[in-house]
């Protein structure tokens, strides 16, 4: 009996204790915690579009849309040609992409495609602008000029316009962008008037200092600028000669993502986005919104650290199980790209003035030489960047000992790899050698370090880029070679 009534008491409390609690709760409305909710500017989160443009069909390109495509409910990928002959050469290869992983190869289709024709760029100046003129309808391929000098010419073939769509002035809400690194400011150039502040482009390339170049020449207004994603690739894939939509997945890797921070940004008085684009304003074919689409009168600027679509894009980056992508702060991104650099800082241009694998900088003392020569002035850099300070850590983390152990175990592990430096020298196109050593010498400059060693190296690949291009017309023809260079034409992105 006694127990009886101890347990009934015990009930009794228990429910008390229950409803104290609920009655103490704070409703949704009035959550404390819920003013670190991301919201927009005008109410809730607005609807992203679901669609994703992708530019650039290099391996990094092939890979990321393949693999976009495979996961369940994939969403929309439209492929950006910047060539008009792609888009026939597309249409003869089934208009799919193929990967072959372990030998086994896998086709994905259901792409949209659209062309935009860049804008040529000489010396940083516009020489002609980007616009799709077709040529008539019985046009075949009529003739093929080349202009700019050796070592950075370009072909430009006269052929029959493709039944796909052009220079579209549809909103581009979610961008991928995986070209070489001196091809973005004319790329982004010929989609500038289709992206907003709403909009996010993710930069899946090689090097550093692009963003400032972007930034410089692309989007000079911070208010209206789109939403930076960074990305770092450790993927090995390559592709065969003269295969356009077809790669190699050889080596696994990860990519690494951060989202670019943006800071006191003024509300918007225009309505939120919607997937309808004649119902959105970023329809706009303005090549940058002006200031007038923001209340200058609000005094109370608002600092946004999340965009919706960059949040998008990278949630469905990361849905995707073979490309192993990973979120990071923008400090930890900062830092892994810095890594990442001064192991390219040596093996590209090292392996491209050899004209040999990354294996054959392996057990070489005299080579061994040389690299230590060139992280000494990386690692002296490095250390020495103002954004840095206060970082744990930093001597050690950036220290020539442990630069040179990330080179070595590189080198090692991709020892039968060609690097994508040499493979643009051999082919007689740019290198990306003014993003990745020109990155050190340049920050070396700024902060009183003459770095002459990379200095001497960037200046040698770009040496021998041009001698190379300059063999490239100068050699003998002979039996096959007309086709060689239809198929090297076919090739070049």
């Amino acid at each position: 009996m006694e127990l009886s009534i101890s347990a009934n008491k015990q009930n009794a409390w228990w429910r008390s204790l229950q409803s104290q609690q609920e009655s103490t709760r704070p409703s949704e409305e009035n959550d404390s915690f819920s003013k670190y909710v991301p919201r927009h500017a005008d109410g809730p989160l607005p609807e992203i579009p679901p669609r994703i443009h992708l530019l650039g069909l290099g391996n990094v390109g092939k890979l990321v849309a393949h693999s976009l495509r495979s996961i369940p409910q994939s969403p929309p990928i439209t492929l950006i040609f910047h060539r008009r002959r792609l888009a026939e050469i597309w249409k003869r290869e089934n208009e799919s992409i193929n990967i072959t992983t372990d030998g086994i190869t896998e086709a994905r289709s259901g792409y949209d495609v659209e062309i935009v024709v860049p804008p040529e760029i000489h010396h940083g100046k516009i020489v002609k602008p980007n616009s799709f003129r077709p040529e008539p309808a019985n046009v075949e391929e009529s003739s093929t000029e080349t202009t700019g000098d050796p070592g950075n010419r370009e072909q430009h073939s006269r052929v029959a316009p493709p039944p796909h769509k052009t220079d579209s002035d549809e909103p581009i809400h979610n961008l991928i962008i995986s070209t070489k690194a001196w091809q973005i400011v004319g790329a982004l150039l010929a989609v500038r008037h289709r992206l907003t502040f709403r909009s996010t482009i993710c930069f899946l390339v090689n090097g550093m200092g692009i963003i400032d170049e972007v930034n410089e020449k692309v989007f000079p207004d911070e208010a209206t600028r789109p939403t930076y994603v960074i990305g770092i690739v450790s993927h090995g894939v390559h592709t065969k000669y003269g295969s356009l939509f077809s790669a190699t997945h050889a080596g696994f890797g990860s990519i690494q993502l951060g989202i670019m921070p943006r800071y006191n940004l003024p509300a918007p008085i225009s309505e939120p986005i919607t997937s309808d684009p004649g119902l959105s304003d970023t329809a706009s074919v303005d090549p940058v919104q002006s200031s007038a689409d923001f209340d200058t009168n609000n005094t109370e600027r608002q600092e946004v650290l999340w965009s919706p679509t960059a949040r998008y894009l990278l949630r469905t980056l990361t849905r995707a199980p073979v490309l192993c992508a990973v979120g990071l702060s923008p400090h930890d991104l900062h830092l892994a790209q810095l890594e990442k650099l001064a192991v390219n800082c040596v093996i590209n241009p090292l392996t491209a003035l050899l004209d040999a694998r990354n294996g054959a900088l392996l057990y070489n003392y005299a080579l061994s030489r040389v690299l230590r020569l060139l992280l000494a002035e990386v690692s002296l850099v490095l250390r020495s960047l103002p954004e840095l300070r206060g970082t744990p850590n930093l001597s050690l983390r950036f220290g020539p000992d442990r630069l040179e152990t990330l080179v070595v175990s590189t080198a090692n592990v991709t020892s039968s790899n060609v690097s994508s430096m040499l493979a643009d020298v051999r082919g007689g196109r740019q290198t990306e050698i003014q993003y990745i050593n020109g990155y050190i010498v340049r920050r070396g400059e700024e902060i009183g370090i003459r770095c002459a060693m990379n200095y001497l190296v960037m200046q040698m690949v770009l040496g021998k880029g041009h001698v190379t291009a300059w063999e490239a017309q100068e050699e003998t023809p002979m039996v096959g070679s007309e086709e060689r260079k239809r198929r090297e034409e076919k090739s070049k992105f």
